[in-house]
């Protein structure tokens, strides 16, 4: 497996996440790294762990329908191997 370097814009959702402690997603622009087969399966981890952050906080449905709406939102703008050259 590789290291995949991921970065994110969140500059349509940030505003709606202002009770969540975000951690690693907590910018308009963060960077993610993860391991992974291939960059899908790296987009595809990413933003599992940025569900799981959000439901770790808080378990209600408000939380699960907050997600729903707002994962439309969430762009992946590139995605890189850190072993590789840009993909």
């Amino acid at each position: 497996m590789k290291i995949y370097c991921l970065k994110l814009d969140l500059t349509m959702c940030i505003s709606r996440l202002k009770k969540f402690n975000l951690k690693e997603f907590n910018s308009p622009h963060p960077v993610i790294f993860t391991e992974a087969k291939d960059p899908d399966d790296a987009c595809y981890k990413c933003l599992c762990m940025f569900t799981e952050t959000l439901l770790k906080q808080d378990e209600s449905r408000e939380t699960a329908f907050l997600i729903k709406d707002i994962l439309p939102d969430v762009k992946v703008k590139k995605v890189y191997c850190k072993d590789e050259k840009k993909l």
